[in-house]
């Protein structure tokens, strides 16, 4: 009789069976052989002990296993700098067809307030007289030297009132009403630095304290958190651009060249790192480990070891083969991109209002946050004393000229009283009472108008 070849073949525990893994020849119920080094047939149902790690075994099972590991997390970086550099076409391919549905808005400058009407009526008619005043002061001034109704006199009620020396009494008041009140202007700008023994101007010494208190009065009066968030409501910006928004992502959406180019960026996505060999090479041996796992340690397992141990080539071959026909059947998951995208508006209008309440919340948030007297300080810091100067006198340098040629006018009227106290005074008091009283007359009967 032949021997049995699988008397002589490897026993295989799970191939031929517990039966089967020694060899044929030893008659039934006959004891094996003490020199065959016969072994009891495992249990499966009872784990294996661990294996007691050799301290002298070799360290390259560590380094090999280190390797693998950082390889690992080197592919696991590239699939993450791949998918990066996908989700960025992605957003660009979504701004592009975005700009493209923006609806058409007609730019229009932004509506600048017209500055106010210069001074109008009969003041700002004599203004420009007025700037004569001083120099007709001067004049007149230079003049008394040389004449000055010498030994006349004014009669008046039996009285003679003489006017020797009135002309340089007068000019030399409305010079002086005039000078002060242009040293008074002039010294609350300048000097513009500290002097060694005349004061600085009040405006350049008093500068920070001056930047605080307008800024402190523009935030509080005039722009501030409440002011803005009222403003922001009474336009209905928020409500408006929701409505804009909504519509250019319903329009990209359902744009045919939006959902083409979006497949096309999935399957290329997959495509691409199908062909990388570095992650071909770790989804195998992934998808080999994951097999053997659901394959057990029965038999299927040791089927699937015994046919990776002949013919590993073929094995690889056909995972290979499986994964060129991933591109192929992701097909149908492309499908669902467009369900996804028809699904996107709906649930955008559902929330609507949720999203506008989180827009306006988070616009008002933002204002909150803003120190409007800060930087308003901050703003005005940055000016120099020259440039502090100019944004004062750009809103007051007329009312300036008109008080300091108005000091020329009220100095030659003091100069009158200087010359006759008791007759000028009453004069000037009559003739205040009835200027006084015309002009209430005159607005009582307009507003009656």
């Amino acid at each position: 009789m032949p021997d049995d070849p699988r008397s002589r073949a490897t026993p295989v525990p799970g191939i031929f069976g517990p039966d089967e893994a020694e060899p044929r020849d030893v008659p039934p119920g006959a004891d094996a052989p003490a020199d065959r080094g016969a072994r009891a047939t495992p249990d499966p149902s009872v784990p294996a002990p661990a294996p007691e790690p050799d301290p002298d075994a070799p360290q390259d099972a560590v380094i090999v296993e280190e390797s693998i590991r950082l390889t690992e997390e080197e592919l696991v970086e590239q699939a993450k700098a791949a998918t990066r550099a996908r989700a960025k076409d992605v957003a660009d391919l979504f701004v592009s067809y975005g700009k493209a549905h923006l609806p058409e808005r007609t730019p229009r400058p932004p509506a600048e307030p017209q500055p106010p009407p210069k001074l109008k009526g009969r003041i700002g008619q004599i203004i420009p007289f007025l700037q004569v005043i001083p120099w007709l002061l001067a004049l007149v001034f230079v003049g008394s030297f040389f004449w000055d109704f010498p030994g006349a006199t004014l009669p008046i009620g039996g009285l003679a009132i003489p006017l020797d020396g009135l002309l340089r009494v007068l000019s030399v008041s409305g010079l002086i009403g005039f000078g002060t009140n242009w040293l008074a202007i002039t010294m609350l700008f300048q000097p513009r630095e500290k002097r060694a023994i005349l004061p600085q101007g009040l405006i350049p010494a008093q500068r920070e304290r001056v930047i605080y208190r307008l800024s402190e009065a523009i935030s509080k009066e005039l722009i501030n958190a409440d002011i803005i968030k009222q403003k922001i409501q009474d336009s209905g910006a928020i409500p408006r651009y929701r409505d804009m928004a909504l519509g250019v992502v319903r329009g990209v959406v359902e744009d045919p060249g939006f959902r083409g180019d979006l497949r096309e960026i999935a399957s290329g996505y997959v495509h691409d790192v199908l062909q990388r060999p570095d992650f071909r090479r770790e989804l195998t041996r992934l998808a080999a480990e994951k097999m053997e796992e659901q394959a057990g340690q029965g038999l299927g397992g040791a089927v699937l070891r015994l046919y990776r141990s002949v013919a590993e080539d073929d094995f690889q071959r056909r995972l290979d083969r499986a994964l060129d026909e991933i591109p192929g059947t992701i097909e149908p998951l492309l499908d669902r991109i467009d369900t996804a995208l028809d699904a996107i508006p709906p649930k955008i209008e559902a929330r609507s209002e949720e999203i506008e309440a989180l827009a306006t919340n988070a616009v008002l948030g933002f204002v909150e946050q803003l120190d409007v007297r800060t930087m308003i300080v901050e703003k005005a810091r940055d000016f120099d004393e020259g440039q502090l100067e100019n944004l004062l006198k750009s809103t007051s340098n007329e009312q300036l000229n008109y008080i300091k040629y108005l000091g020329a006018i009220l100095g030659v009227f003091g100069g009158l009283v200087i010359w006759q106290p008791i007759g000028a005074l009453v004069a000037f008091t009559v003739i205040s009472l009835a200027v006084w009283g015309l002009d209430e007359a005159l607005v009582r009967m307009r507003r009656a108008a």
